[in-house]
């Protein structure tokens, strides 16, 4: 039996290159996608030391077009598309909402939401012509809350959950999954970006109320990717899983 495919946009780094990394080490054919060019390339340079099944695409999610390109190019290439991880996107602007830059606000919809939607409008034709699939969108804890400051990002992260649970109802019985990962504090470039407009302090205080009082792993993240596109996870459809060390049980 031919081996998987698995496609994870923003894969040149942080959550979406550890889960890479994990895919590669379970076997699977590997196409990662990112709008960074130089990183992309550097990420599938590096991952091709452990297995010559990986290749990179770059595409803008944030383009409809450069979406479904992405999606014919791995068919393309493979023949097939078995998992893909959603992942690309960005933290944007930490401001209130009535001073929100407008253009910030549409840039983090755009890669947030949308990248994710295009993606995944293009992925579910692939699979129904298959009669099989996986995807998982990359959503967050603040999917599930509120943060001040944070109104774009938490309006992006609600919509993929309520995106993710739409999209399972209507091609479950097709044979398709579609669940989304809710990450908590997590140590990725992301993260860093975020911090250097949110205090140091502020941040630790939020980890500070979490059950396990720590901030977590791109490689935590990336298990529990590779665990729910599993066949052991085979009854999840329509899920937002929190893997947030606790956060939302404070």
């Amino acid at each position: 039996m031919e081996r998987q495919v698995v496609l994870i946009t923003g894969g040149a780094s942080g959550i979406g290159y550890a889960a890479a990394s994990a895919w590669v080490r379970n076997g699977l054919r590997v196409v990662i996608s990112d709008i960074n060019v130089k990183a992309g390339e550097a990420a599938e340079h590096a991952l091709r030391a452990e297995s010559a099944d990986v290749r990179f695409i770059p595409a803008d999610v944030s383009s409809s077009s450069a979406c479904a390109g992405l999606i014919a190019e791995v068919m393309s290439r493979h023949g097939r598309l078995d998992i893909a991880f959603n992942n690309a996107g960005i933290a944007g602007p930490a401001a209130k909402v009535a001073d929100c830059p407008m253009d910030e606000w549409r840039r983090t919809i755009d890669i947030n939401l949308f990248g994710i939607y295009y993606c995944l409008a293009a992925e579910l034709k692939a699979f129904t012509a298959q009669g099989h699939g996986v995807a998982i969108n990359m959503a967050s804890v603040y999917g599930k809350r509120g943060v001040a400051g944070g109104s774009a990002y938490c309006a992006s992260k609600h919509a993929v959950i309520g995106l993710t649970k739409s999209a399972a109802l209507e091609y479950g019985k097709k044979g398709i999954r579609i669940n989304a990962l809710c990450p908590g504090f997590i140590e990725t470039p992301l993260t860093r970006g975020i911090d250097s407009t949110v205090p140091t302090s502020t941040m630790d205080a939020l980890v500070a109320r979490s059950a396990n009082r720590r901030y977590g792993s791109a490689d935590e993240i990336a298990q529990a990717a590779v665990w729910l596109a599993s066949d052991g996870a085979a009854y999840l459809n329509g899920t937002a899983i929190d893997v947030d060390g606790g956060f939302l049980a404070a």
